[in-house]
């Protein structure tokens, strides 16, 4: 069992106003996504431009905030939360969803393309090769903040979380850091770099969405389920659950963008 590095969520505090390793992780993902994503654009022949996503960037922002909080509220405490709304405006306190979260951000990139003219499936694609930054600095900060926390473990790197119930644990939020974060961006990069994948559109989103989801299964197994929910069918988990059908829009997109790679060899 390893000592669990007993950092501050709170990197510093100007009275009522509070700067946290997570809100930081949101902030620092923001500007390197928006960064990389304008250097893939240099690199790449796309037929989005450096001030679209300049644009974008706000929209994403809503996007992902809104669709998280939702989804939270939607997928894992209902109750609570309709029976108080006012909770729900309460985003401080905690809860988000990556399901929910994603979901936002298509919606919203979805809206932006329409009212710009720009193809929404090129835009997917540019935010799925820049998504594993957030999703790699976002379970790093899971980890700081001791949540998320994996199940009852004896292997030697388990933790013992603070606030939980004193047992050593998988430190599942890491798993997902590697998996979900550094593997899937080297995954996207390569595909990106080696097979000219942007050129292609729907073919990062959907290899991103595979990935992704298959990652997050696994990882599931060795993660605390939600308090509020427990186990789906005594074994599964509701993020199990909600991965499925990101694997079919996945695998179609995958299709769709393969028989596109054809036609243009034709």
């Amino acid at each position: 069992m390893l000592d669990f590095p007993n950092i501050d969520p709170v990197i510093i505090a100007f009275g009522p106003l509070a700067i946290s390793w997570y809100s930081l992780s949101y902030v620092v993902s923001i500007l390197l996504g928006w960064y990389y994503a304008l250097k893939l654009i240099e690199t790449n022949s796309l037929d989005i431009s450096k001030k679209n996503v300049d644009d974008f960037v706000s929209w994403a922002i809503i996007g992902i905030i809104i669709g998280g909080r939702l989804g939270y509220v939607l997928f894992y405490d209902p109750v609570k939360y309709f029976s108080d709304p006012i909770q729900i405006l309460k985003t401080y306190e905690g809860g988000m969803s990556f399901h929910g979260g994603i979901s936002g951000l298509i919606i919203a990139s979805f809206l932006f393309c329409k009212k710009y003219k720009i193809a929404f499936l090129g835009l997917m694609d540019l935010c799925s090769i820049v998504a594993p930054i957030g999703l790699f600095l976002g379970r790093i900060a899971n980890f700081i903040n001791a949540e998320l926390y994996g199940r009852i473990t004896d292997v030697p790197w388990a933790f013992i979380f603070p606030g939980s119930d004193g047992v050593p644990r998988h430190p599942s939020q890491l798993y997902e850091a590697i998996l979900e974060g550094f593997v899937l961006f080297f995954i996207q990069r390569y595909a990106a770099g080696k097979f000219g994948a942007l050129k292609f559109p729907g073919l990062l989103s959907g290899v991103f969405l595979v990935f992704y989801s298959c990652f997050r299964i696994v990882v599931e197994f060795f993660r605390e389920p939600d308090f509020k929910i427990g186990y789906l069918a005594n074994y599964f988990t509701m993020g199990q659950l909600l991965c499925l059908p990101m694997i079919i829009v996945g695998i179609l997109l995958i299709y769709f963008s393969k028989n596109q790679c054809q036609s243009t060899r034709k």
